[in-house]
């Protein structure tokens, strides 16, 4: 892949279609948008709101260069660019959900990662499992949802505290189909919004806000201790701000 520009305005439009949708949530809070520049070259936008609905909701997107590659699995200069989303809701059963698309290009390598998964904080819903779950299935196909929904299960568990931090989704790292990966950006909101539409006026009480708040620490611990966008963000200088914008804005252990 020689002119990653495709792929970056694709971020962007993708970006653009999240905030959308999760702003016609929200009729009394808007997007508030900051942008980052990078010490070693590109930069990034962070979009957060805070309102009825989404006690914290962000979606960023960047694109970073720089002259040696973070990880252990590649090396060299690389450029990165990708979109990021995380949501907190007010009321507890309302999921959070999460999503990442990526590329990452070196001089010798480029490949895809992403996925989404679902994180009830306290109240999960059957129903709702099985309807994020089918989305996935319907846009990638029985073999490749077996293949990316067990990378999730792997990927998407704590092990201190011997579970997977939600009900899972799908996840995959070092891919080279770009249809695919535009296939699992397309699948997204309507793997999330209808669960969001049944769940955001459900009423909940003081006890069941408590539950939402400790299990958030579990998602707080997760993403400090193990997600690699963590860790690739600080280790590559990017923006703190940026990076640490998934924490939930109220939590307790």
């Amino acid at each position: 892949m020689d002119d990653p520009s495709e792929i970056v305005q694709f971020l962007k439009n993708f970006r653009a279609e999240v905030i959308d949708a999760f702003q016609s949530l929200e009729p009394c809070a808007t997007f508030k948008c900051t942008q980052w520049n990078h010490p070693t070259g590109g930069g990034g936008e962070m979009s957060v709101i805070r309102g009825d609905v989404f006690e914290k909701a962000a979606v960023n997107w960047s694109g970073v260069s720089g002259s040696q590659f973070p990880m252990n699995d590649s090396s060299g200069p690389f450029f990165a660019t990708g979109v990021s989303l995380i949501t907190h809701m007010h009321n507890p059963h309302a999921p959070t959900v999460h999503m990442n698309l990526r590329l990452i290009k070196t001089e010798k390598e480029w490949w895809l990662g992403g996925g989404y998964d679902l994180t009830p904080m306290g109240f999960p819903y059957e129903e709702d499992t099985q309807h994020f779950h089918n989305s996935a299935q319907q846009a990638l196909g029985p073999h490749l949802y077996n293949q990316f929904s067990q990378a999730a299960k792997t990927y998407f568990y704590i092990p201190h505290r011997n579970k997977e931090r939600g009900v899972g989704g799908i996840f995959f790292d070092h891919y080279h189909d770009l249809n695919v990966w535009k296939a699992v950006a397309h699948s997204f909101l309507p793997a999330i919004m209808p669960i969001y539409h049944r769940r955001i006026h459900t009423p909940y009480s003081p006890t069941d806000k408590q539950k939402q708040l400790d299990l958030r620490a579990h998602y707080v611990e997760f993403n400090l201790l193990y997600d690699r966008g963590t860790r690739f963000g600080f280790l590559s200088g990017g923006s703190p701000d940026a990076i640490l914008c998934s924490m939930p804005p109220l939590v307790k252990w």
